[in-house]
C-alpha cells in the first residue's frame, strides 16, 4: 500500500517526492510578500518525521550552507520517513544583515509564539504549527555570535536517553549538557514532545568550512541513526564526542587589545596562559589565564575588549 502524501501549508507532497514552498510570513511596505522557505522530502517508505533549520538568528549563516549541501545528497525516493528543511528561519534578519528581527526581538526567545503577536511571535508560531508539530526530532543549527567563534558542538539534554543517543550519533567533537532557555525553539519543541539537538559551530557571517563539514556529516549520521537513509561507511569515523556537563567564560580583567593564544579544541589547565592584553603601544597590561581546567569550545574574535568581556569559553569534560 503506497504511503500517504504529506500535508504542509496549502500543499500535499506525494511519497517519493520533494517539494519547495513558501509559508506566508508578512508583506513589506512595498507590497511584496515575504515567506518562510521550506523544502519537504517525503520518503517512499514510513519512518520518522524530522526537521532541520538554520538562521534562527539572521547573522548565523553556516547552517544555511549545511542544509544546502545536505539536501544535495538526499533523494526522497531512497528515503524512509520525511525531512522538513527550513534553511532560513529569520528571513528578514538575513535580508537586512541583522541578528534580530526589525522589531528588535530575538526570534529564539519568542517561541512558541502567537498568530496575533509581534512579528517574531508570528514567525515562531508559524514554525511551531507548520513544522515542529509534525515532527518527532529536530536539529537547530547555530553559530557563534557577537564576534565569537565556536568549536563544533551539540548542546542538548543529555539526561534524556533518546536525546543523548542522537547527540552521540551526531559525532561532534563535544556534546554539552545545556539547560533549556525559556522562549527558545528547543524549549517549545520539547514541550510538544520533540527530541531536539542544537548545533553550534563557526562564526557569524562566515562560511567556516570546518564548521560546515562537521554539521553536514553530523546531521547525516543522525538521519542514519534514525533509519531514514542508508548508512555510509566513513573512511575515518569521528572520535566519540567529549561529554561536558558544565562550561563558563573566562573574562578579561582589563581593557586592551587582545592577543589570544588559546585555540578551539585545546585542552587547558587552571592557571594556563590563554593570551594577553596590551595597550596601543604593545605594552602588556595583563595576561589572560584559565580559571578552570577544560576544553576551549568558544573564543572571541574581537581585537579590543573591555574589562569584564567574555574572551574564552571553557567546557569541563566528564571524568
Amino acid at each position: 500500500m503506497p504511503r500517504d502524501s504529506f500535508a504542509i501549508g496549502p500543499v500535499r507532497v506525494r511519497a517519493g517526492a520533494a517539494r519547495d514552498l513558501e509559508l506566508p510570513i508578512t508583506r513589506l511596505i512595498s507590497g511584496a510578500d515575504v515567506g518562510l522557505p521550506v523544502r519537504v522530502l517525503h520518503g517512499r517508505e514510513d519512518g520518522p518525521v524530522v526537521w532541520v533549520n538554520a538562521a534562527t538568528h539572521g547573522d548565523e549563516v553556516v547552517g544555511v550552507e549545511v542544509i544546502r549541501r545536505l539536501l544535495a545528497t538526499l533523494k526522497p525516493r531512497d528515503m524512509r520517513g520525511t525531512l522538513i528543511a527550513v534553511p532560513v528561519l529569520n528571513v528578514l534578519g538575513v535580508m537586512t544583515g541583522e541578528r534580530y528581527l526589525p522589531d528588535r526581538r530575538d526570534l529564539n526567545r519568542s517561541f512558541p509564539g502567537s498568530a496575533r503577536g509581534s512579528l517574531a511571535s508570528r514567525i515562531a508560531h508559524l514554525m511551531m504549527t507548520e513544522v515542529v508539530a509534525k515532527c518527532e526530532v529536530g536539529i537547530d543549527l547555530h553559530t557563534g555570535s557577537d564576534r565569537r567563534t565556536n568549536l563544533p558542538q551539540v548542546r542538548a539534554d543529555l539526561d534524556d536517553p533518546r536525546t543523548r543517543e542522537l547527540a552521540a550519533a551526531f559525532g561532534a567533537p563535544v556534546m554539552l549538557h545545556a539547560r533549556i532557555r525559556d522562549g527558545s525553539l528547543r524549549h517549545a519543541a520539547r514541550e510538544q514532545g520533540a527530541t531536539v539537538l542544537l548545533y553550534e559551530g563557526g562564526e557569524a557571517w562566515r562560511f567556516d568550512e570546518w564548521a560546515i563539514t562537521a554539521a553536514v556529516d553530523g546531521v547525516r549520521r543522525v538521519l542514519e541513526e534514525l533509519g531514514m537513509v542508508d548508512r555510509v561507511e566513513e573512511e575515518a569515523p569521528p572520535a566519540p564526542s567529549v561529554e561536558c556537563r558544565a562550561s563558563g567564560w573566562v573574562r578579561a580583567r582589563h581593557t586592551g587589545f587582545l592577543h589570544l593564544d588559546a585555540q578551539l579544541g585545546q585542552q587547558v589547565t587552571d592557571g594556563d596562559r590563554l593570551g594577553s592584553l596590551s595597550d596601543s603601544f604593545g605594552r602588556t597590561l595583563r595576561l589572560v589565564r584559565a580559571d578552570r581546567t577544560g576544553l576551549v569550545v568558544g573564543r572571541t574574535e574581537a581585537p579590543v575588549v573591555n574589562g569584564g568581556d567574555a574572551v574564552v569559553h571553557l567546557a569541563t569534560p566528564e571524568p
